[in-house]
């Protein structure tokens, strides 16, 4: 793999000038997708840089963006780094009091923010915030004071702040600070990850390596920009190869989003990918006896398939017509014809799951990271991975299981440390320069990593017995109607879980139980539907070891999320907070057991 010392912004400027008039980005404006060509998106980011120094951001301070993903999310950050500054990402699903924390402790001179929403979030703060200088509106405009639309920002960008300018940009060093990013806060107050510019650009090209990226790929981007999966995808990897970024108009247009731009490569959370397979689950479900027995023929020929081509072993035989009757019209249908690299991370994913769309001709490409190594720590190529592992270690870089199961890092992705935080930095990184990632896993004799749990997820019994919960969600929730599990039991003398179901799918869920609910809230009071629930239950229970047994269940009326508190931006669980919500609910699971 070549390695280039570079900056960011040097490498900005040097997309622009070999690609020029080639367009990096595209987002929809009254209903056309427009582009922005390279050469424009490096002016862009100098004139937002220049924008910066004139409100009076000094080297060192924060720059915070908070909105969903844009052209102008990308320019506010580079420009920010362009001037010295510190971008650093605000969930748009954060509170009020949660956007002051991340801006108070980045010492955030600009806010840039999306529309009038966000706005009055930051407005809201404002007052406890005294090194802010300026807040930016991405999108209309505002006569309060202090608060600048985006044309105005540009306006401020003036070709007299260019001299400052090329001193901050002369003084950066490829080594040193370039961003941060703030952890999603599963168990607290966010964490702030500092990358340096080596890590984010070194990690890039190691990822453009293993997805064999072009120039002439197009992206889309759509997860949150705050976290570093999404900016190593579409931020920083189009730095160094160029490709077209395309943005997504919103969550709610995914899916049509998907079919207009058709992606060469789309990374997705878990939940995204259960999200479609429920979409597929639903639609095959009104599909006739004929149809439904050609798709469970030609889904078995695709399993096998799949899996032969793991083994480096050939197709059968029949693998093209089941691809020609059945796969290639759902890759069109979702808008992956195109897609060369279907990739999932950030959270375990279900084995059935991967399953599901390797039996549909699309194989999962899973990697496992963590913000303190720039995203990817093991990573699956097209041609080398493995349903259910996690990849294997990028090349150049070590990785470990320590004593305990602990998987630990080490090499030119791992982080600087957490900003104004050397004890937690301390308890990351130890003196030999090895990350522990909080993670347990093992290596297969191949090098492929299995995650296994979390090390401070793991439930330790009143029994003794340690059970990692992780596994045993991902089983109940391949369960027909199940939308997310959560296994309690720490310290208690018998597992027990909690249950969501999925609107999208809960109805035919419920007709094949035959139920008389008719939607998620009528089934959680149904015993029809409780009987067949338990009985789905214990068919995981006979795969399980009797310690790892779920003796006790309740349905939750509605999904966890984010704007519910039980997730993190990024879709994780809030164990703690779950635990504490639903405190009543666990007991009564507990009531009369003697623990």
């Amino acid at each position: 793999m070549s390695r280039n010392v570079l900056t960011v912004v040097d490498a900005l400027a040097e997309r622009a000038r070999v690609l020029g008039d080639q367009p990096a980005l595209r987002a929809k404006r009254d209903g056309e997708w427009r582009a922005t060509t390279w050469s424009e998106y490096h002016e862009a980011a100098l004139r937002a840089a220049r924008a910066f120094l004139a409100l009076g951001l000094e080297p060192g301070r924060g720059v915070n963006v908070l909105g969903f993903n844009r052209p102008e999310w990308f320019i506010s950050s580079l420009g920010a780094v362009a001037a010295g500054g510190l971008p650093a990402g605000i969930y748009t699903t954060l509170t009020e009091k949660q956007c002051h924390y991340i801006a108070e402790h980045s010492e955030a001179a600009v806010v840039v923010v999306e529309n009038e929403s966000q706005l009055a979030r930051i407005l809201a703060v404002r007052d406890r915030l005294p090194a802010l200088e300026a807040i930016v509106l991405m999108e209309g405009s505002s006569d309060r004071e202090g608060v600048f639309s985006w044309a105005e920002l540009m306006a401020l960008g003036d070709e007299a702040w260019q001299p400052e300018l090329d001193r901050r940009i002369a003084a950066l060093d490829p080594w040193g600070l370039c961003s941060l990013i703030y952890t999603s806060g599963t168990t607290g107050p966010p964490k702030a990850v500092m990358l340096s510019h080596h890590n984010v650009l070194w990690t890039a090209q190691a990822v453009i390596d293993y997805f064999d990226f072009s120039p002439d790929d197009d992206f889309i981007s759509y997860l949150p920009l705050s976290h570093i999966a999404e900016q190593m995808l579409s931020l920083y990897a189009p730095l160094l190869i160029g490709g077209c970024v395309w943005f997504a108009e919103s969550l709610d247009r995914l899916a049509t989003n998907l079919r207009e731009i058709r992606p060469h490569i789309l990374f997705g959370v878990p939940r995204v990918w259960e999200k479609i397979q429920a979409g597929i689950e639903a639609a095959a479900a009104q599909n006739s006896g004929l149809k439904r027995r050609i798709g469970a023929w030609a889904r078995q020929l695709g399993l096998r398939g799949g899996y032969a081509d793991q083994a480096g072993r050939p197709r059968p035989a029949l693998y093209g017509l089941a691809d020609l009757v059945l796969f290639s019209k759902v890759r069109a249908k979702l808008g992956l014809d195109r897609a060369r690299i279907c990739a999932v991370g950030a959270a375990p994913t279900p084995k059935e799951t991967l399953e599901f769309f390797l039996s549909l001709g699309i194989p999962i490409l899973e990697v496992y990271g963590l913000s303190e190594c720039t995203g990817p720590a093991t990573i699956s190529a097209p041609d080398r991975y493995r349903t259910g592992a996690a990849g294997f270690a990028l090349e150049g870089t070590e990785m470990k299981i320590a004593d305990d199961g602990e998987i630990c890092i080490r090499g030119p992705h791992v982080f600087l440390g957490y900003y104004k935080n050397p004890e937690a930095t301390a308890r990351a990184l130890d003196d030999d320069g090895w990350l522990h990632s909080g993670d347990v896993g093992e290596f297969e004799a191949d090098g492929f990593l299995r995650v296994t749990d979390r090390k401070k997820e793991l439930i330790v019994t009143s029994g003794g017995k340690n059970v990692a919960p992780q596994p045993i969600e991902g089983r109940l929730k391949t369960i027909p109607g199940v939308a997310q599990a959560v296994v309690i039991g720490d310290r208690r003398k018998f597992l027990t879980a909690l249950i969501t179901l999925e609107p999208e799918t809960i109805r035919d869920v419920l007709q094949a139980a035959d139920s008389p609910a008719s939607d998620a809230e009528e089934a959680v009071a149904c015993k029809i539907f409780r009987a067949h629930l338990e009985r789905a239950i214990e068919s995981v229970n006979q795969r399980l070891a009797r310690y790892e047994t779920i003796k006790r269940f309740a349905v939750l009326p509605r999904p966890f999320s984010i704007d519910g508190g039980e997730l993190t931006p990024t879709m994780k669980l809030k164990r703690r907070v779950i635990h504490e919500k639903y405190g009543s609910e666990i007991e009564r699971l507990y009531a009369g057991a003697r623990t």
